[in-house]
Parts: structure tokens; sequence; C-alpha cells
């Protein structure tokens, strides 16, 4: 096969790569891929072979076959895009195919069950090395993190994939499955949840929080943008990270805590005891005065985040309106990485966009004493978001309990429920929710 961008080297112009599961991540690696020369093979399930077909009919290096078993026994290197709820039952019946002396990883989000899977199902001559791309498929790969883990596998093996995957332009993580469970727990799970509970309280007082002057400014964008992001996505995605995940569990368990024990502070207008655990979880997590864990230059900048509000006229234009806002859900995400020894700081090269917009912001807030003393000021003195805060609180013990239980179907009814209460606005927050995290990451360039 003739090389294109010079992406495919001499020696491996025979070489396949077969992708099982064509969602929207594997859709992205097969066309990023196969656009740099790679020959590519892949199926989904067999109800969607003759719309796969059709879709890909104009990409020559990409032949849809009919299901996995046909995928397996022809490519060298098998990726498993599948949901990490699936992983095991789709391995137990494609793995057996697996062409003698292939590598085969996965794409999953939860890497516990897939290794797991891998071991169980594959033949012992199989080489393992998974991988897991840290961002969403319309994201741009560029420097982007992509965890690479090499399980059971030759040195050989393990080049032969970093080659494959060099063309996404990534930056390449080296970790075990496990540092990858643990980590993507501290930079995905609660944050995932913050904004799932967030969706879900808008969603039960019926409000498009957009609309109005009760939450304006860079700090409401970043938290409207991002949570019509996670709600535009499909259920599962953020489902088998938390689920599926011990670490996760423990750590959305303990931001549920957080946020309750804090707003129980709130009521009850204990303001120096709510003052006392919230400076205490700043040192913990952001370090002292002297010896602050954040860099010189902050993470996010007002005149980046201010561009991008959802809202029209006059309330989303005049800051004069802005409303008050105690930010229960940055102090709680605070006091949560601060009982569990998290410093957030510590996983940046693993981080996803979303964490890194989310970890800006809550730097935004305790960066500034004035700002953090106004918000503490605000969750005792002032009751305009006392309603708001009370739902909050209820969607995050919610969202806690659903993941405990490691109920996928509540999940996804809790989810698809609030889904469809916003799907009528995603067109306009998609657009400007991209837009947002391009700007974002160029301004964090360094």
């Amino acid at each position: 096969m003739a090389e294109v961008n010079g992406s495919v080297p001499p020696g491996m112009g025979n070489f396949i790569v077969g992708i099982i599961g064509m969602g929207d991540m594997g859709k992205m690696y097969a066309r990023r891929l196969s656009a740099a020369g790679w020959r590519i093979i892949a199926c989904d399930r067999e109800d969607q072979y003759e719309k796969l077909r059709e879709e890909f009919a104009s990409m020559n290096n990409i032949q849809i076959l009919r299901n996995g078993h046909l995928v397996s026994r022809a490519s060298d290197y098998i990726i498993y895009s599948v949901e990490a709820a699936a992983i095991d039952r789709v391995v137990a019946e494609y793995g057996p195919s697996t062409k003698l002396g292939a590598i085969v990883g996965g794409q999953t989000s939860c890497k516990d069950p897939e290794i797991k899977a891998f071991e169980t199902h594959l033949p012992e001559d199989a080489d393992i090395v998974s991988c897991h791309s840290l961002h969403g498929p319309k994201v741009d790969t560029r420097d982007q993190p992509l965890v690479i883990i090499k399980h059971r596998a030759s040195d050989e093996s393990l080049r032969k994939v970093e080659t494959v995957l060099r063309c996404l332009h990534s930056k390449h993580v080296y970790l075990t499955a496990h540092e990858h469970d643990r980590i993507t727990a501290d930079t995905q799970a609660v944050t995932h949840a913050a904004f799932l509970s967030m969706g879900k309280a808008w969603h039960s007082m019926r409000q498009f929080p957009w609309e109005g002057a009760r939450y304006v400014g860079g700090i409401e964008n970043v938290k409207i943008n991002l949570t019509m992001r996670i709600y535009s996505q499909k259920w599962h995605v953020y489902a088998g990270l938390a689920i599926l995940n011990p670490e996760a569990r423990k750590q959305i368990d303990q931001y549920a805590k957080s946020v309750t024990e804090l707003y129980k502070l709130m009521l009850g207008g204990r303001l120096d005891e709510l003052r006392a655990r919230v400076l205490a979880a700043k040192e913990r997590v952001f370090g002292r005065e002297d010896q602050p864990k954040w860099a010189d230059k902050p993470l996010l900048e007002d005149a980046v985040l201010d561009q991008f509000s959802l809202g029209k006229g006059k309330a989303a234009a005049d800051e004069k309106d802005r409303k008050p806002n105690n930010h229960l859900s940055l102090l709680a995400m605070v006091d949560c990485w601060s009982a569990l020894g998290t410093v957030p700081y510590d996983h940046m090269i693993c981080s996803t966009p979303l964490f890194r917009l989310w970890l800006g912001v809550t730097e935004h807030l305790f960066r500034s004493p004035e700002r953090l003393d106004e918000a503490l000021r605000i969750a005792v003195a002032d009751s305009t978001f006392r309603s708001d805060d009370l739902e909050f609180t209820f969607a995050a013990r919610g969202w806690a309990e659903c993941v405990g239980l490691g109920h996928f179907d509540t999940w996804r009814e809790r989810f698809v429920v609030t889904q469809k209460f916003f799907e009528p606005r995603f067109p306009g927050a998609i657009e400007v929710g991209n837009a947002m995290v391009k700007a974002v990451l160029e301004s964090t360039k360094s």
C-alpha cells in the first residue's frame, strides 16, 4: 500500500489496523489513521453494517466488515472501541478469532474491566497494548494526552502501536492500567459529577440558566457551557468511567459528602466554621500563600471566558446585573480534593480539556481572596441561590447513590431525561462550547 504523508514506514505497508466499535471515537480513529495511510478494517453491530458501508464508501483505506470475527482474524493491531460496560461481552465473542501474534488494545475510559477481559478471552500469543485518548471525538487530537498501556507485549509491539498512533500528534503518556484508572478518577470522575449535578439541578428547576441575570460572567459561562457539552454526549461515555472504576466511586461519593456538609453550614449560618473549613482545604490543595502550588500565570483569564455566553441581550452583556453566587460546586470541589489528598496539578499531563477548564475556574475563584470571601459571605447572608443549591445537593447525592449501587439503567434514565430537557438548546451550546474549549486551550499553551 502506498504511503500517505509519510506516516506508514517501510516494512509496515501491509500492516492492518482493525477497529471493533464504530461509535464516535471509533470513527474518529478510523478517519484519522486512514488519512495518514494506514489500512483500516472495521465493524460495529451487524445491524449497522449497510449504513457504515455507505458512510465510508468513498474512503478507499477503510473497509467495513460485517462482524468482529472478520476484523479480528485479519488485523495486525485490533482496537476495541466499545462501551466499558460491554467490553467483556464483546471481547468474549470476538477475542478467540484474534489473528496469530496480533496486538490488541482498547479505547475504554476504565481499564480494569478492559484488561481483565483481554486476559480472560484473548489467545496467549496476543500482545496487549491499550490506549486512551483523553478527550472527546470532536476535539483536535494535536497535543492532547494519549495514554499508552504496555500490559503484555514485546517492545517491538509497543513501537508498532506508537508508530500507528503517531499521526494523531498527541502527547504519549505511559501508564499502567491501575495508574490510568486512578488518574482518570482524579481528573474526570468528580469533574463530570459536578457538571451532571448542575444540569440535573437546573432541569429540576425547569430553567435554562443563561436566560436571565442569575448566571452571568466567566465562571458561569464555563459551568453552563461544559454542562451542555456533557449532556450532549452519549450517556455511556460517563457511566462506565464512574461506575466501573473503583477509584471514581470513592471520589464521587466524597464530592456528594462535601456538597452536603458545606450546604448544611450555609443553611445553619455558620460562616466562621464554613470559612475555616474552606480555607484549610484551599491550603491543602493550592498551598500556602507564600508557597502556592499554582503557577504565576492563571490557567484562565476573565477576558477569555467572558466572551462565551449562551445568553442574549442585556442579561448576558451587562456585568452590573450579575447576581453574587456562593459557587457551592467549586467550594465542594476543593473540599473534596482536600479530603481525598488530591493535588490536581500532579496530573496535568493526563488532564482532559474539561478538567483544565474546571480546574481553571476553581483556581480563578480561590486565587482572589476578595472573590472567595464574597462567595463565603453570600453563602450565608444571601438566599438568592438557596433553592438552586438545594437541588444541586439532591442531584450530587443522587448521582453518588447511583454510582455506589452500580446501576447502569438508573444512570441512563437520570441522564437521558435531563438530556431531553436541554436537547433543543444543544446546537447553539455545542458551537459556543467548542469555541470556548479551543480558545482556552490556545490561551493555556506554554
